[in-house]
């Protein structure tokens, strides 16, 4: 029946519309559950004292090795493994990732450990900026005006930030541009989140591995020497590490990717706050004038990367309507004996 058919067609539309305000919920909560930990970690690491930075990037290599491979396992998805082993040039695009995701966690894990989380904050929140320069510089690509504008906020602050040092930011410098170069190497590597962890830490793995030996060999590990809660803790960087990752990609398929752009700053946020109210470092005005200026170059970008998408997205509209407009609609020839009706018209795909 006619009535029938158009409620039948309407609870459709209500269930696909909910199923996909949930799918977008599902992917909110997983985007803020992974900058959310991303943002928290600075309290795991120091449980893991006495071990040094060293030993503690070691231990998560090889346990974020384990952990991957059994999700991997559970999900079925080892087919790329032979694709990647017959490309060369892929090979050598994940051992150079590898390299340089080790330079950016043993620094990282060091800083915390240290008592230099506000520093290491910095370098997440001047990584877009970096990533920016690094695209016009490496890639040649051209920057709209108020990405110009930012960027030099970000030079500016980084100037005020060493004075306030007595030194170049360095820990920020180092992570910034570590974790830049490192999404430029992902990108061109092409790979799921899951699958270039692993490729990353298989890489890793014997190095990793070799390095706690020696250290057991030597006396000098703290796997077996600081007990039983000390050795899980380590086995848990594992966790720590996949954990996030996974959540981000759920994320990641979820939500639009200028939501993700926005979440991102979760995490250095958070490492902020922890860096002042928990750990207690100290916030000079000068390096509150530092802070301000990077927060106002990602204010700009923000307000940029969003007009853009939504100019972006209106002009695509636009166009597909006039396409629509202008296709002609294929006449539905009428039936034999039966007299054509005035407009019959199927409704364009």
């Amino acid at each position: 029946m006619p009535g029938g058919a158009v409620r039948s067609v309407g609870s459709i539309g209500s269930a696909g519309s909910t199923k996909g305000t949930n799918e977008q919920r599902a992917g909110l909560l997983s985007g803020v559950g992974a900058y959310g930990l991303w943002g928290i970690v600075p309290l795991f690491w120091p449980l893991l004292k006495p071990a040094g930075a060293i030993e503690i990037l070691a231990h998560r290599m090889v346990w974020s090795l384990g952990v991957v491979g059994i999700a991997l396992l559970v999900l079925r998805r080892w087919s790329w493994v032979g694709a990647l082993v017959r490309r060369p040039r892929k090979l050598g695009l994940i051992t150079v990732a590898a390299a340089v995701i080790t330079v950016n966690w043993g620094l990282y894990i060091w800083a915390v450990n240290n008592g230099h989380v506000v520093e290491a904050s910095l370098g997440y929140f001047i990584n877009p900026l970096v990533t920016i320069a690094m695209g016009v510089l490496l890639l040649g690509e051209r920057l709209r005006p108020a990405q110009w504008v930012a960027v030099a906020t970000g030079v500016a602050a980084v100037l005020v930030l060493a004075i306030g040092y007595g030194r170049p930011p360095w820990i920020s410098l180092t992570l910034a541009f570590s974790f830049a170069t490192y999404g430029l190497v992902k990108k061109k590597v092409a790979m799921g989140g899951l699958e270039s962890l692993a490729a990353e830490t298989a890489v890793l793995f014997l190095p990793a591995l070799g390095y706690l030996l020696w250290l057991g060999a030597r006396g000098e590990s703290t796997f077996g020497s600081e007990g039983p809660g000390h050795a899980a803790l380590l086995a848990a960087t594992g966790v720590v590490t996949a954990t996030p990752l996974v959540l981000f990609g759920a994320a990641a398929i979820r939500v639009p990717l200028s939501t993700l752009g926005l979440l991102q700053y979760l995490a250095p946020v958070f490492q902020f706050v922890l860096g002042i109210l928990y750990f207690h470092e100290e916030m000079p005005p000068e390096r509150w004038a530092g802070f301000a200026l990077v927060w106002l170059a990602l204010t700009l970008l923000t307000w940029d990367a969003l007009r853009t998408a939504r100019r972006t997205r209106a002009e695509a509209a636009r166009t597909l309507a006039a396409r629509t407009a202008a296709q002609p609609s294929p006449s539905v020839p009428p039936s034999a004996g039966d007299p054509a009706p005035p407009s019959a018209t199927t409704p364009a795909p």
